[in-house]
């Protein structure tokens, strides 16, 4: 399956400490990008289409220098590139480089690439600034048995904090850790069938509009993972990892 990724962002919550592109700020040796992609290297899926905006000549620069053999490079239009990479250890990538806008949101970076994934009946999404232990093939799993049209990973915030419980007279009935209670996020990892480009309206937020769309007719489904997961949305957090 082709993996999406959406990179275009701006970063904003993460600005003080780079002004880089957040998929390409490191975690360890690596940008947090590159750990992702080898997660999804892992169970197969090597075909990545990086929806880019903000700094996406960056992107291309990171490529070039990563230490792979670039053993194909095409221009498919004036805004999209794809390279095809030969590491080392044998590993190789084919990656699509999408300028999808500086502004555009997420559902609009999706409807962009639209002609890439003609082909495929089934495709993988992601934010592209969180990683995570599960493994992927539950998920797709998950997601051909509920016959739904999307899919996402539902985690419990990364965030400590603790969740209040109180009553109309404002008297507490209860506090906890949020990690004790059943609240879940949308952990950015997802499921899509190509169907979900239908429901997609020109301007349009993806988890707004179309996945209200999809709750209306019961093909929008989650999967509840209690395991390891965190995101990068600040320098705490980006140390952490």
């Amino acid at each position: 399956m082709k993996v999406v990724l959406f990179c275009g962002g701006m970063g904003m919550r993460l600005r003080e400490y780079s002004d880089m592109p957040k998929p390409l700020v490191a975690v360890g040796k690596h940008p947090i990008l590159w750990h992702l992609m080898q997660y999804y290297t892992y169970y197969g899926h090597r075909e990545f289409i990086l929806c880019l905006g903000y700094k996406a000549e960056e992107f291309a620069e990171y490529f070039l220098h990563c230490g792979a053999r670039i053993t194909g490079d095409t221009m498919l239009a004036p805004t999209m590139r794809r390279l095809q990479l030969l590491f080392p250890n044998g590993l190789q990538w084919e990656v699509t480089l999408a300028n999808t806008g500086l502004h555009a949101n997420i559902g609009q970076r999706l409807k962009a690439v639209e002609p890439l994934l003609r082909k495929e009946d089934v495709f993988l999404a992601n934010y592209a600034d969180g990683l995570t232990d599960l493994p992927l093939p539950q998920i797709i799993d998950y997601f051909q048995r509920k016959k739904v049209v999307a899919t996402f990973v539902g985690v419990h915030p990364a965030q400590t904090f603790h969740v209040v419980a109180a009553g109309a007279d404002g008297f507490v009935q209860n506090l906890h850790d949020v990690h004790e209670s059943d609240l879940w996020v949308n952990g950015g990892y997802f499921v899509f069938r190509r169907s979900i480009f239908s429901y997609i309206e020109p301007g349009e937020e993806l988890i707004i509009e179309p996945f209200r769309r999809l709750i209306a007719e019961r093909k929008l489904a989650t999967y509840k993972y209690g395991g390891f997961w965190a995101c990068m949305d600040t320098f705490k957090e980006k140390q952490q990892l």
